[in-house]
């Protein structure tokens, strides 16, 4: 969710009650738009990040230390010279808005005590970081804004700090029963729930807004006409306590694929059906992991930039070229026609005189016995026209067998390029990524890696789960792995699962001698729907023997084939627990 007015609350809350008067040690800018400072209360230290990026813009406290610029840069610069050694004296959140003031008690170089108070504006792409003087005087900010960005509020060195004009809105602390029934009369019933919370109440997100339509209806677009005055009105406001008194759940929402989607203050119950929630002791846990595993995917998406190029062009490539084959396909099926011509012109012999463009006959090989007109060379006899429709007939078959069977090749390549891009999306470290590289290098890719140099050693190794009767369960991470699980490490007798006609991982379920349970073969097979492109909640899964198993001589990576298979239908949801218990 956006960071709100409530989560700005919870959070300065947290500050105020864990960190009272901290002293600031250390002032740090690991990034361009990102300040920590490090403070100490007690026996306590922690870090104080203000975050004002347009991709992630927060406040909070955090354990994890970032590396830093060997040059500070001069906004950092000028917060040692002014608050670096200071206290926090006190802790705001300025209106019920995205706002917080940090009153900061200092010295100035003559040593002299000094009141400073640092803005922290989280507003999306306009959040800022602002250093004010005891008297709401701008003396920096990490961005500037002068006139030519904005005519309606500038942010400059020596004005006084106004505070962004807030939306004619009624602060959700303050609301009255009475207040809101009024309003709830006043609005359009057909416009929804969620409009009239967001559109009468400040600083609620969109997604607290379904939340609390959704603990009142049922649903999350529920409009307004059909909402019960009673239930929205019990909600709203045992949410309200919930503020008030300060009650938060730190929560995090995972998707089935373990990627966190959202972050709230409180459990979010209408997402429970496709996401996974993890609760938290406190907001500076939930930030730095929910953050962390942000940054941590976004890195790899960006080290996998190459791959992802490599991917897409080869698609495309492929694609274009069955395009070609199939439209030449259709061409070579004008076959029989020559066949045909070529029987009709011999049949006909007689009565075609050499030189002529064209000869009408006979369609005998259709039951109406239509009259067709046969177009000729001039330059050929008659017996001459008919073995060049003869030979336009041989070329149009070799041409079919041959496109037939190219047509097959480039489907296969289709697939084994789709089963690539489904592993490098999957993908959870630089490891994996590596050894993608080598798997496309090793198919034949090598052309396109500029610069990229084969492994000699490549450790590899399965992701290890385990059944709730506790039998091993091995899944491949990536085509290369998917062979070696399957054809080398599997006994002949363990079980082999794959989700069907999609692509996806390589699943061993290691029998160790005995015969699994019905339990044991349902998570093994909602363990390959988990990890694969399928979705819904009944996923067709093959599964058969490993000593069924074939691999074709030079086929790609991880293709194999197979018989005397079984299939199940299970919903990979089932595989949740069991992939989170390894995590």
């Amino acid at each position: 969710m956006a960071f709100d007015a409530c989560m700005m609350r919870a959070v300065l809350s947290e500050i105020s009650r864990g960190f009272p008067d901290a002293k600031i040690e250390k002032v740090l800018q690991p990034q361009n738009d990102e300040i920590d400072l490090v403070i100490h209360s007690g026996k306590a230290s922690r870090r104080l990040v203000l975050n004002a990026g347009p991709n992630a813009p927060r406040i909070q406290l955090s354990d994890i230390a970032k590396e830093n610029p060997l040059k500070a840069p001069m906004f950092c610069m000028l917060l040692r010279k002014h608050i670096q050694g200071g206290r926090i004296t006190a802790v705001r959140q300025m209106g019920f808005d995205r706002i917080a003031e940090f009153n900061i008690s200092a010295y100035d170089d003559m040593g002299f005590p000094t009141d400073k108070k640092l803005i922290c504006e989280i507003m999306g792409k306009y959040a800022n970081i602002i250093l004010l003087d005891g008297e709401y005087k701008i003396i920096a900010a990490l961005k500037v804004i002068d006139f030519a960005a904005s005519t309606v509020r500038q942010v400059l060195p020596g004005l006084r700090y106004q505070i962004p004009k807030a939306p004619n809105k009624c602060s959700p602390l303050l609301a009255t029963r009475e207040d809101f029934v009024s309003r709830f009369e006043a609005f359009s019933g057909e416009r929804t729930v969620e409009k009239f919370i967001t559109e009468n109440y400040a600083g609620i997100a969109t997604q607290i807004a379904h939340e609390l339509t959704y603990r009142a209806t049922g649903g999350v677009d529920t409009p307004l006409s059909e909402a019960k005055l009673d239930s929205l009105t019990s909600v709203f406001f045992d949410w309200q306590s919930l503020l008030l008194e300060e009650r938060y759940t730190p929560t995090v929402a995972y998707s089935r694929e373990s990627v966190p989607q959202d972050y709230s203050y409180m459990p979010i119950s209408y997402l429970s059906d496709s996401v996974r929630l993890e609760s938290f002791s406190d907001f500076a846990a939930l930030f730095d992991k929910y953050f962390a595993e942000k940054d941590r995917r976004e890195r790899i998406r960006q080290r996998a930039h190459d791959l992802i190029n490599l991917l897409s062009n080869a698609e495309a490539r492929t694609e274009r070229k069955l395009a070609i084959q199939r439209e030449s396909l259709i061409e070579s099926e004008r076959g029989e026609s020559f066949k045909r011509y070529g029987d009709l012109i011999t049949a006909n012999i007689y009565k075609i005189q050499r030189g002529a463009a064209s000869v009408v006959v006979t369609d005998y090989y259709d039951e109406s016995y239509p009259e067709v007109e046969i177009p000729l060379d001039t330059r050929l006899s008659a017996a001459q026209n008919a073995q060049r429709m003869y030979k336009q007939y041989n070329k149009c078959k070799t041409a079919k067998a041959v496109l037939t069977e190219q047509i097959k090749i480039w489907e296969r390549e289709l697939v084994y390029l789709d089963t690539v891009r489904d592993f490098l999306d999957r993908a959870e470290s630089e490891q994996d990524l590596t050894e993608i590289r080598e798997e496309l290098y090793r198919a034949g890719y090598s052309s396109k890696m500029r610069n990229y140099k084969p492994q000699k050693s490549l450790k590899s190794a399965p992701t290890r789960l385990k059944t709730s009767d506790g039998l091993t369960v091995l899944v491949g991470r990536n085509n290369i792995q998917n062979d070696n699980l399957t054809m080398k490490l599997a006994d002949k007798d363990d079980v082999w699962f794959h989700v069907k006609d999609i692509p996806g991982s390589h699943v061993i379920l290691q029998t160790e001698g005995k015969e699994p349970s019905d339990r044991d073969y349902t998570e093994a097979a909602s363990i390959a729907a988990y990890y694969s492109k399928a979705k819904g909640d009944s996923v067709a899964v093959d599964y058969t023997r490993v000593k069924n198993i074939r691999k074709p001589s030079g086929s790609k990576p991880g293709f194999v084939t197979y018989k005397t298979n079984y299939t199940a239908f299970v919903d990979p949801a089932i595989a949740e627990p069991l992939v989170n218990a390894e995590r």
